[in-house]
């Protein structure tokens, strides 16, 4: 004889619901989870549609992060952007070419990008506005001198220093700024194409 079966009883609910969140990394879930749930049942929405605007709000936190993370790591520093500047360029700027390049096609065709001119041109400016728009691509960037690549590079031992050629052949971009504002001699000119030969 089958014993009478007992009625399913509803989980009861956490009072610490975001100590669950977190660690699963729900974290714009934990931080807004009163209005989350508020607003679900005033839709008043599905199970589904519960779900689907938790895996939205999360992407878009993580999507954002990650950009946040990739400028940081870019080392940009301060920069004005382009769009503030005056737009009547030096006659010995091409901007057709500048515009291009901002369209990142180099970087998606694997091509080297050269911006040569005389000192104050805006060579720099021009640089540090193709990086974050390749960071807001979803590409890695580097943005060092090569000052300071040289400066990271000399006197290390040669383990070190092939840990440190290989780090510099991850990212996606990798500007070198201001490489013909000093004089090298044939030691930091090795380091520089050991640097950019493996990219």
């Amino acid at each position: 004889m089958n014993s009478p079966r007992t009625p399913k009883q509803n989980p009861s609910p956490n009072p610490d619901l975001a100590a669950q969140l977190n660690p699963l990394g729900l974290l714009v879930t934990a931080q807004g989870r009163d209005d989350l749930l508020a607003r679900a049942s005033t839709q008043p929405w599905s199970p589904r549609q519960l779900l689907e605007e938790i895996a939205r709000s999360e992407t878009q936190d993580r999507a954002r992060r990650s950009r946040e993370r990739r400028l940081a790591q870019a080392r940009l520093g301060r920069f004005k952007p382009l769009a503030d500047c005056d737009w009547p360029w030096p006659q010995k700027i091409d901007r057709p070419l500048i515009e291009r390049a901002l369209t990142l096609d180099f970087l998606t065709q694997g091509r080297n990008l050269i911006v040569c001119g005389t000192n104050g041109l805006g060579k720099t400016l021009i640089a540090k506005n193709i990086a974050p728009a390749a960071v807001l691509a979803g590409h890695s960037v580097l943005f060092p001198t090569a000052a300071d690549r040289l400066a990271d590079l000399d006197g290390d031992s040669p383990p070190l220093r092939r840990r440190k050629f290989r780090f510099y052949a991850r990212p996606a971009l990798l500007v070198i700024d201001e490489c013909g504002s000093l004089a090298y001699d044939a030691h930091a000119a090795d380091l520089l194409f050991e640097v950019i030969h493996p990219r």
